[in-house]
């Protein structure tokens, strides 16, 4: 049509990967603008917006009583529609800026592609839709996350052959096995990289009577994070927090192999959700999958040595996609560049 060819013309179109822990912002012809927390910082008395992203991250645990740092996603969907539209609103803005979108155009309405697990319900679909179009998008198409990932990895997802992803994000894990655009199998567990860190705070609060904040766990989890004892070499790192017992500031030291232990539990909830996954997986396209092995996306990914255990324990090739952290960006923003493909792929509300 007319009116979406000269739409086209003057929106910047973008992709988003509304994800728990981060929000990218793909802006079309430019590629990847933003890559930030998705956290927002508000003060309680007149509710406004004190930071956003990296800003509002530094602000977590350490806010007076009159300023919340919020997280508005919670297991991949929306807990705060009011809240996460203020930072889409946000997000979409500072993208026009970095694209050099000038603001107020009669016609600077962009197309906008979002990112979603899986598993989410017809009124969270409806939440995240409401969310885009209120926060300045002229239209609306949601693709799930292991479809968007394996585009942005690089799977030739549409030709006749199985394709396993293993999306590990920050709210949820997904696992799909993904033939000719469509989801042929797929299953989403709220099990991921926040789980990793709460199992890391209760570790430390179980067995040293310490209270950590979740940033400091991701740091803890990021420096000694394996899957398996040979993924890294044994090493160790200084830990500060609240004792429970005394009340007062204390220090001590964490080794790898504790922290390992800590992630068994969410770790192995991964691995068991891509067995029962290949054991749901049609037999043409398992042969598919025993040629072509299992891919790794999302910021979980990067855990060191969960490519060698799931290896190990599915007994296929394994292999972590180029910056998994970017795959499902990268791939609701090539999806923008070819409609016939957004048109097989995207879910509605």
């Amino acid at each position: 049509m007319l009116a979406d060819r000269l739409f086209g013309l003057f929106s910047s179109d973008l992709a988003i990967d509304l994800g728990t822990a981060n929000t990218l912002v793909f802006v079309r012809h430019q590629g990847i603008v933003l890559n930030e927390p998705s956290i927002i910082a508000i003060r309680k008395t007149d509710n406004t917006v004190i930071g956003v992203g990296h800003e509002a991250k530094a602000m977590l645990g350490r806010t007076p009583e009159n300023i919340m740092a919020i997280r508005p996603l919670k297991d991949g969907v929306i807990a705060d529609f009011d809240v996460t539209e203020r930072m889409l609103q946000y997000f979409i803005e500072r993208a026009r800026k970095i694209s050099g979108r000038r603001r107020g155009w009669f016609l600077d309405r962009p197309r906008v592609v979002v990112g979603v697990p899986s598993g989410i319900t017809q009124v969270e679909k409806r939440a995240v839709r409401d969310a885009a179009l209120q926060a300045g998008a002229r239209e609306v198409y949601l693709i799930e996350e292991p479809t968007a990932a394996a585009i942005g990895a690089g799977l030739p997802i549409h030709e006749p052959g199985g394709h396993l992803i293993v999306d590990i994000g920050g709210g949820t894990t997904e696992v799909a096995v993904i033939s000719m655009s469509g989801t042929v199998y797929c299953n989403s567990v709220r099990i991921a990289g926040d789980e990793m860190d709460e199992a890391i705070i209760q570790h430390i609060r179980k067995h040293y009577r310490l209270l950590v904040g979740e940033r400091r766990a991701e740091e803890i989890k990021i420096a000694l994070g394996s899957a398996h004892p040979d993924a890294l070499e044994r090493c160790s790192i200084e830990v500060k927090g609240r004792d429970l017992v005394d009340g007062v500031p204390k220090t001590l030291v964490v080794t790898d192999e504790e922290i390992r232990e800590a992630l068994r539990e969410p770790i192995m909830t991964i691995v068991e959700t891509v067995r029962t996954c290949l054991e749901r997986t049609p037999p043409e396209l398992a042969a598919d999958i025993i040629e072509k092995g299992v891919v790794l996306t999302g910021g979980g990914a990067l855990l060191r040595g969960i490519d060698w255990l799931l290896q190990h324990v599915t007994q296929l090739p394994v292999r972590v996609a180029d910056d998994p952290l970017s795959c499902a960006a990268r791939g609701a923003g090539m999806a923008l560049d070819d409609i016939e493909l957004l048109k097989k792929v995207a879910i509605f509300a």
